[in-house]
């Protein structure tokens, strides 16, 4: 396989000047457990790091032998040297609740998280998760607490759909029917209801018969809010898309040696250049390294049919096959990363070796970061 730049993951991690990592990969890649080990390994090197997770799984808190994470970065452990790490699991709609609290007045923000409307929004409204991971993102960056914050993406392309979150909520915003909505508010008094009747009356009309007055009611009394509540998020989501972009923010994507994981990783490659993110490198996890003085799988092959053709050696003969298919599953993982490597020459990589069992303690993320540190 052609050697590709190894990626230096120490110096990422030393380096005061980088205050954001941002894992993102496939699903079942090992990304969560990549992102725990990191912001161990800073810790354990003097920062104070916090692991963030969007993945509403419970895996982050698995791998460092917890039951559970909530919304507020939790305490895992602390260095005498200094070095702290905490983490905490996203929790998308207390993140919009905290936004609604912090730039709305207590009478309407009782209103606004009583309204049946705004309760749909926060919970399963499209793209929510990805606005929310930007907004706690940029919380936890604005709070300055932190020397080094390692974000955990969910586990799919959607990954990266929060740098698309400004523009999709301000194309939400900005939409026509939102206008229409937010038009009698903004006009005020009696006239706000003549505006309501000119532009807007059939379409309510018919929307009254279909859903009833007091659905219609709710809608209206939550849309009016928008502006004030929702204005200033665009503007700091905007603020957080600059601050991904900029030279303290580092991009690992991470992935498996299997075909759609690693054309999952060239798809994140080729994302973050278009969208110009600093990538820092390919992390390929559950690697099987094979000494290059091994038997080939071809002659443990062949020794095993041997053996078995003369009856002899059931044992030897088993081993031979377990061999041989282990060496066919390295070389297949080696020609999947060689054509990553091609086509992407310039991209630093670090290959993890495959675990024996599962990481589920401080002592197996410490034994991941210290292989991500081997290159």
């Amino acid at each position: 396989m052609k050697k590709p730049e190894p990626l230096d993951v120490d110096a990422i991690l030393d380096d005061p000047g980088t205050r954001i990592i941002v894992c993102c990969g496939a699903g079942g890649v090992g990304k969560t457990t990549t992102a725990a080990a990191l912001g161990l390994r800073a810790a354990e090197r003097g920062r104070r790091a916090v692991v963030l997770t969007v993945d509403p799984a419970r895996r982050l808190a698995q791998s460092m032998g917890l039951t559970e994470l909530d919304n507020t970065p939790r305490l895992i452990v602390r260095h005498d040297d200094g070095g702290e790490l905490f983490a905490m699991m996203l929790d998308m709609k207390r993140t919009f609740d905290e936004i609604i609290e912090a730039h709305a007045d207590p009478e309407r923000a009782r209103q606004i998280l009583s309204n049946p409307f705004y309760q749909s929004l926060s919970s399963s409204f499209a793209g929510t998760q990805e606005y929310m991971a930007m907004e706690k993102l940029g919380q936890l960056r604005r709070s300055d607490e932190w020397d080094l914050i390692v974000v955990d993406t969910p586990p799919s392309r959607s990954a990266l759909d929060f740098l698309d979150a400004p523009e999709r909520l301000g194309r939400f915003l900005d939409g026509r029917f939102i206008r229409l909505l937010t038009a009698p508010a903004k006009a005020g008094g009696r006239s706000a209801f003549r505006l309501l009747n000119a532009g807007f009356g059939l379409m309510a009309g018919a929307l009254t018969k279909l859903l009833g007055a007091q659905v219609i009611k709710d809608l209206q009394t939550f849309v009016s809010a928008l502006d004030a509540v929702f204005g200033g998020f665009r503007q700091r989501a905007e603020l957080t898309y600059k601050l991904l972009q900029a030279p303290g923010t580092a991009f690992l994507v991470v992935a498996a040696p299997e075909r759609d994981a690693m054309r999952e990783a060239s798809y994140f490659v080729e994302r973050l250049a278009e969208e110009r993110m600093p990538l820092a490198g390919l992390v390929v996890n559950r690697v099987h390294l094979t000494p290059a003085s091994a038997l080939s799988a071809a002659r443990s092959a062949a020794a095993a049919e041997e053996l078995e053709s003369r009856g002899e050696h059931e044992l030897t003969a088993a081993v031979l096959r377990l061999h041989a298919g282990r060496m066919q599953l390295a070389a297949r993982q080696s020609r999947e990363q060689e054509h990553f490597v091609t086509a992407h020459p310039t991209v630093p990589v670090v290959q993890v070796r495959a675990m024996s069992d599962d990481v589920h303690d401080l002592a197996g993320l410490r034994q991941i970061g210290e292989l991500l540190a081997s290159a």
